[in-house]
């Protein structure tokens, strides 16, 4: 596995705190989103692209985004994961989501399940 690319910490944090300023519940569920992630893998790379957070191990496989009435982790080729509770959202060629509304919804959606599938997609390709 490749290092992971530096986190741009200016960026990053300017928008963590515009987040905690606008939509301070969805900032929390943002800040569990990291948190899970980088227990997952500790190395992962971070950066700020399209109004959202990247997370990067050997190339993109996934982000955080925040909008109107939820936060959104998507997944680069989310269309190639296992999803036998149906948490995925999409119908694009490749990228699929999770909405989530609450800190709640990270363990009853499952996400550690798609974060770890998600990766496993970027370092192996899709099946």
């Amino acid at each position: 596995m490749s290092k992971a690319k530096p986190i741009d910490d200016k960026r990053l944090q300017a928008l963590v705190e515009d987040w905690q300023q606008v939509a301070p519940q969805k900032a929390a569920i943002v800040s569990q989103v990291r948190e899970l992630v980088k227990s997952i893998f500790p190395g992962v790379g971070e950066r700020v692209m399209y109004g959202g957070i990247f997370f990067s191990l050997n190339s993109d496989f996934g982000g955080v985004f925040v909008y109107k009435t939820h936060v959104s982790v998507e997944f680069t080729n989310g269309a190639h994961m296992r999803d036998p509770e149906h948490h995925l959202e999409g119908s694009g060629k490749l990228r699929r989501h999770i909405k989530l509304r609450s800190i709640g919804e990270i363990e009853s959606k499952q996400l550690a399940f798609y974060v770890r599938q998600a990766s496993d997609q970027t370092i192996s390709g899709p099946n």
